[in-house]
């Protein structure tokens, strides 16, 4: 399977010859933040930093929907929807509420944390699944089972 930054350069062209003038402007916006990392980093894009980028890409999206939503400018968040759907088949399949449950469970286990304090720990054993989960759920559920 070809890695990330290639799938993407590959839609792109694919997009270009279809006439898919919404899902190329999203493919372009993804490009141009994987040669922005490169030019600010000097390094090459691999699997890790796409998903980093676009999870933060992601998350763009969904304040944005939010604040459009709040502002009452349904046209502008089902753009960023739409944006934001495209951005996500690029990215790992995301854990089911469930499967974030057990997760935090376990690094609760794990870190043996009894209280809103050991939350820094808790917090530090789920980084890994930054790109898998939305974090801000993962940190609701770790308040939730902590606090008493």
């Amino acid at each position: 399977m070809p890695d990330l930054k290639s799938q993407v350069l590959a839609d792109v062209k694919s997009a270009m010859k279809s006439g898919e003038k919404e899902l190329l402007g999203v493919l372009r916006l993804i490009s141009a933040a994987f040669k922005q990392h490169e030019v600010d980093k000097r390094e090459d894009v691999g699997d890790e930093t796409a998903v980093v980028i676009l999870t933060r890409m992601g998350k763009q999206r969904r304040e944005s929907i939010a604040q459009f939503e709040a502002g009452n400018r349904d046209d502008l968040a089902q753009q960023e929807r739409t944006e934001l759907e495209i951005i996500q088949k690029y990215l790992p399949t995301q854990l089911s509420e469930d499967e974030m449950i057990k997760e935090v469970e376990a690094a609760i286990h794990e870190a043996n944390a009894a209280a809103m304090s050991d939350m820094g720990k808790v917090m530090g054993l789920l980084r890994s699944l930054a790109g898998r989960a939305d974090m801000l759920a993962i940190s609701t559920l770790v308040k939730k089972k902590l606090s008493p």
